[in-house]
């Protein structure tokens, strides 16, 4: 299937390794013109790297900027003014009882994985509209709705990702510009491998020990019982960012394995 992407310039933040760089992968291998970020230049590097290996014709560049701060919204803005297509999937998480979890923590996730998102869809979203044509997409999580006691604050910036591409899409209403948010479920990306790896040392079992544990301990009602790829992930991203996906806006799509039981 054709996605119509050629023309099309793509901003996927968060992307040097799982389901964003997942998504600026599979936005490359469909034509677009991708731009990937990170906060460290050798990493933004290495993926860009890494792209133009699997496909020869990639049109691949990248910005280091820390999204979570707003020096380096405006860092990665100057250097960037426009997109077509803006994945705001930058974020963090970290396990920790909801009495331990400070202001601090409070506030620099929601920095990360809300205000990020925030600040580049307030930059690009005139132009898009301007234009008459654009995607946003937040990649939030299950863990929006089904907010996980491990890392409540976690949970809550999920949630409010949903409610801001929600706001979002009806701010546009009318347009050809889009916003949608994604539900991914447990993924086996980066930091969730290297959070697995150090559970199965400490417990002294294998990986894949750990992961059914925790399907079937945290997760349970999980359809597909495993962990998804980042690509499973980025499947739905990449569709929904393309010309074909023109009616589906203000949506919360679901590819989380079947973990949130209610069918709406």
């Amino acid at each position: 299937m054709d996605l119509q992407l050629n023309e099309k310039t793509a901003l996927v933040t968060g992307s040097t390794a799982g389901i964003g760089y997942a998504i600026a992968d599979a936005l490359a291998a469909e034509g677009a013109t991708v731009v990937v970020n990170g906060r460290i230049q050798a990493r933004v590097d290495e993926a860009i790297k890494s792209i133009q290996a699997r496909y020869k014709s990639a049109k691949v560049s990248g910005i280091a900027a820390d999204l979570g701060t707003h020096e380096g919204a405006v860092q990665l803005v100057r250097r960037l003014p426009d997109v077509d297509i803006l994945v705001n999937n930058l974020g963090i998480f970290e396990p920790k009882a909801f009495v331990d979890i400070t202001d601090e923590d409070w506030q620099h996730i929601f920095e990360v994985n809300v205000l990020s998102g925030v600040r580049l869809s307030r930059q690009y979203l005139p132009a898009m509209l301007k234009r008459n044509w654009g995607r946003i997409v937040f990649i939030s999580s299950e863990s929006a709705v089904n907010i996980p006691t491990e890392m409540i604050h976690y949970g809550v910036t999920k949630t409010a990702q949903i409610a801001l591409a929600r706001g979002l899409a009806e701010t546009a209403a009318g347009s050809g510009v889009t916003v949608n948010s994604v539900l991914a479920g447990p993924t086996r990306s980066e930091g969730v491998g290297t959070f697995l790896g150090s559970l199965a040392k400490k417990q002294g079992v294998s990986l894949q020990d750990v992961e059914k544990n925790f399907i079937e301990k945290m997760r349970p009602t999980s359809v597909i019982r495993r962990f998804a790829a980042p690509e499973e992930i980025a499947s739905m991203v990449v569709y929904v960012c393309s010309p074909l996906a023109s009616a589906t806006t203000g949506a919360a799509l679901r590819v989380e394995g079947g973990v949130v039981r209610s069918i709406l």
